[in-house]
């Protein structure tokens, strides 16, 4: 299909208040769109379901399904090209008033891992930004190509919102009964160099998240593997990432349950971590730090790829897949402003005004598509 019919079908969507995605995987070149044919709000409990699914911070609330089934299925082959953002600076004024409140909040989560409750808690905001380009299809294809390496995505259902993103982390990767997935922390903003030194916050802050995903994942896979610790770029930020994999034993739901919300985007140990962030950060994070993606689709492997090949069939193996992603870099807009989340992991080596400067930085991956 066209990308102008592909992005026309999803605009009459919008207007007529349907709900729809369109996504991008990371690298790809296919962009593809669920179009829900009906307004009903489809929920997924036990994660057995096909469609996309797109789930809060808040692991105690509803998983919303945008279902297989109920929708129509279209794609479009969307050539991106990556625009160099890493010298663009917007934040040209401080918000003394939210910086104020960020830091005292990294100084709570101090004073929490320092009486030993915590040893890791990741803290956010979000800052308001008004919309001078109020098109969100428009918005979408500006951060296809200004983050063709990352997840894109733009999420609509006109009884819970609209959101866009761009997010580096997989949550969690299924083909059969094969897994991947990653530990992702660890930031400091880009200055041409790929491979700069990491300081010992960073590098700690990256290993709890590490040993959290094996320690949680033990019981439920075999054949793990753990690979070395790479240095990955997301649009103007850096970050530190472990690829993880191995065999399941286990449904999804119960793996989903053991990663999610995952140190990266909560805290250690988890269950203090998410009720100080719930207690202290004064804001309801919705999506923000929740997961999305597709679930249970079905996708077909040849090991011949010439069509004219009789026995092409006997080869052609069947699977479902789930690719899920953490929501990060992200925004919820709404008629006027774009709601842009931020934040950052927060350890005994932490400096109040250094993680807040982090939060700056991160804003401009979504702050670079709206001006």
């Amino acid at each position: 299909m066209l990308d102008k019919d592909f992005f026309e079908i999803a605009q009459n969507h919008f207007n007529e208040a349907l709900p729809f995605v369109l996504y991008k995987k990371p690298n790809a070149a296919i962009v593809k769109g669920l179009f829900q044919e009906d307004d009903a709000i489809y929920k997924s409990i036990d994660l057995i379901e096909s469609g996309f699914v797109f789930s809060p911070f808040d692991s105690e609330k509803e998983t919303i399904l945008i279902p297989e089934s109920k929708s129509q299925t279209l794609e479009t082959n969307f050539k991106t090209k990556e625009e160099d953002v890493s010298n663009k600076d917007l934040e040209n004024t401080i918000d003394h008033e939210a910086k104020n409140n960020h830091e005292n909040l990294v100084f709570k989560s101090l004073q929490s891992i320092e009486s030993g409750i915590l040893k890791k808690v990741v803290v956010s905001r979000k800052k308001i930004i008004p919309l001078k380009e109020k098109n969100a299809i428009t918005l979408f294809s500006r951060l296809l190509n200004t983050y063709p390496k990352a997840f894109v995505y733009c999420w609509y259902h006109p009884k819970i919102g609209l959101w866009l993103g761009a997010t580096p982390e997989t949550l969690l990767t299924v083909t059969g009964n094969r897994f991947t997935t990653m530990a992702l922390a660890g930031t400091q903003k880009f200055k041409g160099d790929k491979n700069p030194k990491w300081e010992a916050k960073e590098i700690e802050e990256q290993q709890l998240v590490t040993n959290f995903i094996v320690e949680n994942l033990k019981t439920s896979v075999t054949n793990f593997s753990v690979a070395n610790v790479e240095t990955i770029k997301a649009g103007n930020l850096l970050h530190l990432r472990t690829k993880i994999s191995g065999i399941l034993n286990s449904n999804l739901k119960t793996i989903l349950s053991a990663l999610h919300p995952t140190p990266a985007v909560c805290g250690l140990p988890k269950e203090p971590a998410k009720q100080f962030i719930l207690q202290h950060e004064n804001y309801n994070r919705e999506f923000y730090t929740g997961f999305l993606g597709e679930l249970n689709t079905t996708e077909k492997k040849s090991r011949n790829n010439n069509r004219r090949n009789v026995e092409n069939n006997a080869y052609t193996s069947i699977k479902k897949v789930s690719n899920l992603f953490v929501n990060l870099r992200c925004m919820q807009l709404t008629d006027v402003n774009a709601t842009i989340y931020v934040g950052g992991g927060i350890t005994k080596d932490s400096i109040p005004e250094k993680e807040w400067e982090e939060t700056v930085n991160k804003t401009q991956t979504m702050k670079k598509v709206l001006f």
